[in-house]
């Protein structure tokens, strides 16, 4: 899956992990932990110079200054310079940020470019800091990178779509958000980075079960009750995510080098088929919704309410 790793000193080993050739686009909870992490490395630090290797990689110009902050937008990381610019980061689904220096700290979709010497064949976009150097790396060249004033960046059309996260929007906020979708299945709705921002498909499984919600209910079935478990549930285990350093599938490593544990500790559905369920014994399933693969106690998330 994806993936975040720190090495320490300038030689890189050549051992590939089990988790170097894996795939899968990051969610909220991943995005937070490398902006926690890349923060030890680039906080305060100058930014010297820019190269830009690949157009379509870079837009906006080239600035400088000192990192001042490392925001997040959902999944958008944002580095703000004293300068007042700032860079806005999307990885999307085959991007990373390889910071060399010292120490080597690697992000992102986790390949042989976490353990080889940089730039290569994939580096789109190199940034020179005072202490080391930064490298965007993309093999399909999804991810960016956008420069603009500082002052802009909530203003972004990018960002500007983005609903609310889970911690700061209001319950009857979001049911209203689902009522404007009242033929569709929840679970395709809270996946809309419009309606609610910030849950993919690890999250969305795993709080549809603890508010016990089937995911092909329609959102006209919903109540403002199950709305309020629902959003309280989605805060839950996405904390409890970051605070264990982000999904792992046995692939997931955080920036001290450890693996990211969510998955083993905490998740109740997710990949967790023919299993049984923690609150009530019956076999996990794994179902299709809206595109993507589910995963559902079949007694606990009973789909009666059409």
């Amino acid at each position: 899956m994806f993936a975040i790793a720190k090495f320490w000193g300038k030689k890189v080993g050549r051992t590939r992990p089990l988790w170097y050739n894996t795939m899968s686009m990051p969610e909220l909870p991943e995005v937070e932990t490398i902006r926690r992490g890349l923060s030890k490395f680039i906080m305060n630090k100058n930014l010297k110079k820019t190269t830009i290797l690949c157009e379509k990689s870079f837009l906006g110009r080239p600035v400088t200054g000192a990192v001042t902050n490392l925001r997040r937008y959902g999944k958008a990381l944002v580095i703000d310079l004293d300068s007042g610019h700032s860079l806005m980061i999307h990885l999307r689904m085959t991007g990373q940020l390889i910071y060399d220096g010292k120490e080597r700290y690697a992000a992102g979709h986790p390949s042989e470019n976490f353990f080889e010497k940089l730039p290569n064949k994939q580096t789109r976009v190199i940034l020179e800091f005072d202490n080391g150097i930064l490298y965007f790396n993309d093999q399909r060249k999804f991810g960016f990178i956008k420069t603009m004033p500082s002052e802009k960046v909530a203003e972004d059309s990018f960002i500007k779509k983005l609903a609310p996260e889970p911690w700061v929007m209001e319950p009857t906020d979001f049911y209203a958000r689902l009522m404007r979708h009242k033929n569709s299945c929840i679970k395709a709705v809270i996946l809309d980075q419009t309606v609610i921002c910030g849950l993919g498909n690890i999250y969305a499984d795993e709080a549809l079960f603890e508010s016990q919600i089937h995911p092909e209910r329609k959102c006209g079935t919903i109540t403002q009750d199950e709305a309020t478990k629902l959003l309280k549930a989605a805060r839950m285990v996405m904390e409890r995510s970051i605070d264990s350093g982000g999904s792992t599938m046995a692939t997931y490593v955080k920036a001290d080098g450890t693996r990211g544990d969510y998955l083993e500790k905490f998740a109740q559905v997710f990949r967790r088929e023919g299993k049984a369920c923690p609150r009530c014994g019956t076999k996990i399933t794994k179902i299709r919704v809206a595109g993507r693969g589910t995963h559902i106690c079949p007694h606990c998330q009973r789909r009666n309410h059409d």
